[in-house]
């Protein structure tokens, strides 16, 4: 009898970025959510209350589509999850009757995300499906709920990927969202991590500063913005010379960079998304987009999206991220290194876990460093000004003073969204937007 053949995939994410750190997607649990979680196959998005997981494992694992070893609705053979929760699949299998599985577009910490063809609507879609842990079931419930929150008010759905519909299968949330194109970080990677044009910048941070003016006015704070959570509406690219790329020759394949035909975007991944309180104060963002009041246990709110939104946008004009580390006392030394001295009056306020960064008044370093290569990593990195001259010919000025303003210290003196889209950096019309 001929063996199934089953479609493993690695789920250790290598990031081949030049850099240290690796890429975490979750830093903390989700908040715990607060109602029974049911059966939803196929059904149309409908509104749907914060979701608790059942009282019990047998509960929890005994939700299911189908009778054991029977297929139904054209439903491939049950398999069991990989070690981690993954779901197993094959390509050109079906998810429930109506979607059919047409290619792996990615995986994360999360899980997976499918492409699949729609055979109802016709259409191709992107299908996540998280992994059969509590945590993540619970994430991805929470996702749901303010991705119908914000598609109620985001007008002409140009802001937020929109979700089309999600059901549970085998004991994982699939989420089925509009097929975009590739993320701004999966862009930059396939183009030798070189820089955006200036232009596109502009344009690309326009937007994403309105996305997160128009969460902040809906009390919602977003907490995971990187490259990485931005993704390019449309797949299509052009080749254009990279004439910093040293004298290579046009038959020199490395001579021409990569840039998208459209500067539309759109933002994902609202599973760590929460409202604004007073008293937040775990740890949220991915490490290199982590504001400094996080890190020092301070306390956050609406500002720690804008330092995230200043890190990637010096990231696109750059190519590489700015705050290359994997620990806090070296991410904190690197921000006075690019920026200036921290305030004293945040280094004296630094909760008891990270008051071991700071002695007499300032940052203990060199002295507290964990290495002569931290040490070196934070040497070699220039002034905020400067790594934007280096890549910016024009409107650097205007740039900079964005970016200065993006990324204050003092989470209350920081420009909020709507202040920074004011911004003169902004009132150029050199781009027009896809």
């Amino acid at each position: 009898m001929e063996m199934e053949r089953v479609i493993e995939f690695p789920h250790n994410h290598m990031d081949r970025r030049p850099r240290k750190r690796p890429r975490l997607g979750w830093d903390v649990g989700p908040q715990a959510a607060k109602a029974q979680l049911g059966i939803f196959c196929g059904q149309e998005v409908v509104n749907v209350p914060s979701l608790a997981p059942p009282s019990t494992p047998s509960e929890h694992t005994s939700i299911s589509l189908f009778v054991k070893g029977m297929a139904r609705n054209g439903s491939p053979p049950w398999r069991e999850d990989d070690k981690d929760g993954h779901y197993m699949f094959e390509l050109g299998e079906n998810l429930t009757s109506r979607y059919k599985i047409q290619s792996k577009m990615g995986e994360g910490t999360f899980g997976q995300v499918l492409e699949c063809w729609d055979q109802e609507r016709k259409e191709m879609v992107a299908i996540k499906i998280v992994r059969g842990i509590k945590k993540y079931r619970e994430a991805a419930m929470i996702e749901i709920e303010m991705l119908q929150q914000l598609g109620k008010h985001d007008n002409g759905g140009n802001r937020c990927v929109q979700i089309r519909n999600w059901f549970d299968y085998r004991n994982h949330i699939c989420i089925v969202f509009e097929k975009l194109g590739p993320s701004l970080y999966d862009f930059l990677r396939k183009n030798n991590y070189r820089s955006f044009p200036i232009d596109l910048v502009r344009e690309i941070g326009r937007q994403l500063l309105d996305c997160v003016a128009f969460m902040h006015d809906m009390r919602l704070i977003h907490t995971d913005l990187k490259p990485e959570n931005v993704l390019l509406v449309s797949p299509e690219y052009v080749k254009v010379p990279d004439y910093k790329g040293s004298a290579r020759s046009p038959k020199d394949s490395s001579y021409f960079k990569r840039v998208p035909k459209s500067s539309a975007v759109k933002v994902i991944d609202f599973g760590s998304t929460t409202y604004e309180r007073p008293d937040h104060t775990y740890i949220v963002s991915t490490r290199h987009y982590r504001a400094p009041e996080v890190i020092l246990g301070l306390g956050w709110s609406y500002p720690c999206d804008i330092w995230s939104v200043g890190c990637i946008l010096v990231e696109l004009c750059s190519g590489e991220a700015l705050f290359q580390t994997h620990e806090n006392l070296e991410h904190l030394a690197m921000m006075e290194r690019a920026l200036g001295p921290l305030p004293l009056q945040m280094l004296k306020r630094a909760d008891r876990h990270a008051d071991k960064y700071v002695r007499r008044g300032r940052l203990d370093w060199p002295e507290g460093a964990a290495s002569r290569e931290s040490i070196r990593a934070v040497s070699k990195l220039p002034r905020l000004q400067n790594l934007v001259m280096q890549h910016v010919d024009h409107s650097a000025g205007e740039f900079i003073h964005l970016l200065q303003g993006l990324l204050r210290y003092v989470p209350s003196q920081r420009l909020t969204a709507r202040e920074a889209l004011m911004h003169p950096f902004f009132q150029h019309d050199s781009l027009r937007r896809s």
